[in-house]
């Protein structure tokens, strides 16, 4: 990915200029320094639902900054830590640390938890796109540009101050989490206001741009609640498993309906569903069990499968593809380019979800049998989950999110594809997956990161 157009040397002469003459910039120095958001797709907010209004005046203007320069006056080292906290990583990537750390807290596994990162990221997402798209509306000039003598504790960002896209994310964040983890509705908004009010007690936001965003992002947040509602994520199970010989047999199959799930990136979970497994008593299917047979598991063949099973893989898989992300994210200096960072984190979750729906779609339609229930005298490393054998899940989630990856961040493409290949071959290192399994499951991984790719080229890029 590559930096966004913006001019810090232009953007500050226009602001000094523009405090000299009052409180705004001009439209076309301060709209030509913040980020383009024009031909940038949002996914549940449309920007004609959501505005702000005017920023305050300029009496009132000057009342916030005596304001400021109290706050500032009388910033604690606490404030100011807590300040460098919330800006850490720029507006998105904190909030994707509170969303993870909130699904790794309640052990909620990889299918429910991309349900959940996705709508956290959406919101966020549309709310720093619509954030940045009034301010370049508005054009307030920041804090510092109209009283030199504020005390900021952290660089005060290039872009128009009115409304903050920090609060935009945080009040956006807040209300999907709120949503989806009720009994912890009012921690969730509690650190939304938080992480509002640290950038005024930094000196780098106006209280109004703070209330601004913060309204901003909970009317977003708002829309994404909307959509979880609907998506299909509470549906209730009424069919049953197949008795017909050759076909999975077990009890309490895992998210029988997460297939039906509302996609982000692709048509449906049906759109890209493979053609069916080889039959369970096919020549194709033997000589797949001779393989798995034959297989001489070396010491670190049996690691990476333990691996992916009971370390940061297995059930959290999604939370080691989201910890690459983040990675990446500092590593490229997403920090600075908000729109980027949080389309990264947007896409890199979508990725994850939809590689699930239509993973699971395959896996109902199709209730293959596992290695071990073709052949008991096959013995796995540890019990296979609790459904359906074909596709497999890890060989769909990691290309999915490993291919991503590497199209938005290409100078790790190789070793983002190797992890996502241990992953997928994990499995049959396992013997828990046949062969038929891991490659269908590839073929849907990178079509649907095709689709996250060919969306990141929506953010202008030089």
């Amino acid at each position: 990915m590559k930096a966004f157009g913006w001019n810090t040397v232009a953007w500050r002469r226009g602001a000094v200029a523009a405090a000299l003459a009052g409180t705004m910039m001009t439209g076309t120095e301060a709209s030509s320094q913040a980020p383009r958001t024009e031909g940038v797709s949002t996914f549940v907010a449309s920007r004609d639902e959501v505005r702000v209004p005017s920023p305050p005046d300029r009496s009132a203007t000057e009342a916030e900054l005596a304001e400021l320069k109290r706050l500032t006056a009388e910033r604690s080292s606490t404030g100011a830590e807590r300040a460098a906290y919330w800006a850490t990583g720029g507006s998105a990537y904190r909030w994707n640390a509170v969303a993870a750390d909130e699904m790794v807290l309640r052990a909620i596994p990889t299918p429910a938890a991309a349900r959940h990162m996705a709508l956290v990221h959406a919101a966020v997402h549309d709310a720093v796109v619509i954030a940045f798209e009034q301010k370049s509306v508005h054009n307030r000039a920041r804090p510092i540009d109209q009283a030199k003598e504020l005390k900021t504790s952290l660089a005060t960002p290039i872009s128009p101050s009115y409304p903050s896209e920090h609060a935009a994310a945080a009040g956006a964040a807040s209300e999907v989490l709120a949503f989806l983890f009720p009994d912890k509705a009012d921690v969730f908004r509690a650190m939304a206001e938080e992480a509002g009010r640290s950038r005024s007690i930094a000196g780098v936001a106006f209280p109004s741009d703070v209330a601004a965003g913060l309204a901003l992002g909970r009317a977003v947040g708002g829309k994404a609640v909307e959509r979880g509602k609907a998506d299909g994520f509470d549906a209730k199970w009424t069919g049953s498993v197949p008795t017909t010989p050759g076909f999975w047999t077990g009890s309490n199959a895992i998210l029988p309906l997460a297939g039906t799930w509302k996609t982000w990136l692709i048509a449906s979970g049906d759109a890209l569903r493979p053609a069916p497994p080889p039959a369970y008593d096919s020549p194709q299917k033997k000589a797949e069990l001779a393989e798995l047979k034959a297989i001489q598991r070396t010491p670190a063949m049996t690691s990476h499968a333990w691996f992916w099973e009971w370390g940061a893989g297995g059930s959290r898989a999604w939370h080691l593809w989201n910890e690459q992300t983040s990675r990446k994210v500092l590593e490229y200096g997403l920090a600075e380019r908000p729109l980027e960072a949080a389309r990264a984190f947007a896409l890199a979750s979508f990725a994850v979800h939809d590689a699930v729906v239509v993973c699971w779609d395959a896996k109902y339609a199709y209730w293959a049998m596992r290695p071990s229930q073709i052949d008991p005298e096959l013995k796995p490393l540890f019990p296979p989950p609790n459904h359906p054998s074909y596709p497999a899940a890890h060989a769909c989630i990691s290309t999915a999110a490993g291919d991503t990856l590497a199209g938005l961040f290409p100078r790790d493409a190789e070793p983002l594809r190797a992890l996502a290949k241990q992953a997928a071959d994990s499995r049959m290192w396992a013997g828990i997956h046949f062969p038929s399994d891991v490659e269908a499951g590839r073929v849907i991984g990178e079509a649907v990161a095709k689709q996250a790719v060919v969306r990141a080229s929506d953010v202008p890029m030089k």
